[in-house]
């Protein structure tokens, strides 16, 4: 009689590497730093990275599994990020328990970029190519402009807002300034919240890609007309991706924010938005354990070399190249394409 024995699928493998990747990443460092083998500036760069890392998954949603490109995504991270830090300077006295106040900051900022992504979404998504990109790139410095010509404040009143000038307040104090951004925040975000909502970022995306409504919007990337043929809804389908990834970017935008004592609007520009569709890029499109390597190697990159600061840029550029060089070579490719390959059945036979 044969044995039965419990093969997994290659996205279940896929899925279990990954989540296994991230927790030994977490569990190797917070043995290193309790050991004091990690130095404070690379622990000061873990909260970003856990952003970054979290900016470039769902990114990736977007331009990889959607096919998308989106060149305003650091757009959303900062409607995250204001919108959180006001709710969590709002809620400091009727919410004292820090971490609860920062969950409920990141789930605030979320839906507040999600929100933004449906204002976006629906209009854009109607376009393709270079066009959807430029209106999202116009969003991205929409809000850049928007933010930095936003004045809110709170007093025994309640909130006030208000354009282009402070409002009047009794007593109470102003939280954004305008173009001075937000001051005197207190840093909630720690490496653990970081860790958990890259957790939560990989378990929304890779349930969503294997779940019916992931691959109908990986149908309408590899053939619109064809999809639409079947009966699959364009606009629902394109919507559910772009705002699923706007939110996850909120979210980690009130994750990054919360690790400064001040955040200003021109922190979320274009060059945000290009860094991270980096990260996606060399990671690969569609390749969620690729952005997570690419955000955390380029993060820390920059800042390893700037002990050779005249070299630095040179350096960083050479090292993106060849990145790009490997990841796009049909050798290297396939070797990784192999380790989740499924053997066919007839192989399965022969070994048996």
């Amino acid at each position: 009689m044969k044995k039965s024995t419990l093969r997994l699928s290659a996205p279940a493998k896929n899925k279990i590497f990954t989540y296994g990747l991230v927790i030994a990443a977490y569990i190797i460092l917070r043995i290193l730093i309790s050991g004091g083998a990690v130095n404070a500036s690379l622990q000061g760069m873990l909260v970003p990275i856990c952003a970054y890392v979290v900016m470039a998954l769902s990114l990736n949603l977007t331009v990889g599994i959607l096919g998308e490109l989106s060149l305003g995504h650091a757009g959303f991270m900062s409607v995250g990020a204001f919108s959180g830090v006001v709710f969590a300077i709002a809620m400091q006295d009727a919410i004292p328990s820090a971490p609860l106040r920062l969950a409920l900051s990141m789930a605030v900022g979320a839906a507040f970029a999600a929100l933004a992504g449906v204002l976006v979404g629906i209009p854009v998504l109607r376009l393709k190519g270079d066009y959807l990109a430029i209106v999202t790139l116009a969003f991205g410095e929409i809000i850049k402009s928007l933010i930095n010509n936003m004045y809110i404040g709170i007093d025994d009143a309640g909130m006030h807002f208000k354009l282009l000038e402070a409002p009047a307040l009794t007593g109470g104090k102003m939280i954004i300034k305008g173009p001075m951004g937000i001051s005197s925040i207190a840093k909630l975000s720690s490496f653990t919240a970081g860790f958990i909502l890259v957790l939560i970022a990989l378990f929304v995306i890779l349930n969503l890609i294997q779940s019916r409504s992931g691959r109908a919007i990986m149908a309408l990337r590899d053939n619109r007309i064809a999809a639409e043929s079947v009966g699959i809804g364009v606009t629902k389908y394109k919507l559910m991706a772009f705002v699923t990834s706007a939110a996850l970017a909120g979210s980690a935008g009130t994750l990054y924010a919360m690790n400064y004592t001040t955040i200003v609007a021109n922190k979320f520009d274009f060059n945000t938005s290009i860094l991270i569709l980096v990260f996606v890029v060399l990671g690969g499109l569609g390749n969620m354990w690729g952005s997570i390597i690419a955000a955390t190697a380029l993060t820390i990159l920059p800042e390893a070399l700037r002990q050779f600061s005249d070299y630095r840029m040179l350096v960083y550029a050479i090292v993106l190249i060849l990145v790009m060089l490997a990841t796009n070579n049909p050798t290297i490719k396939g070797f990784f394409g192999k380790l989740f390959h499924k053997r066919p059945a007839g192989e399965e036979g022969a070994a048996q």
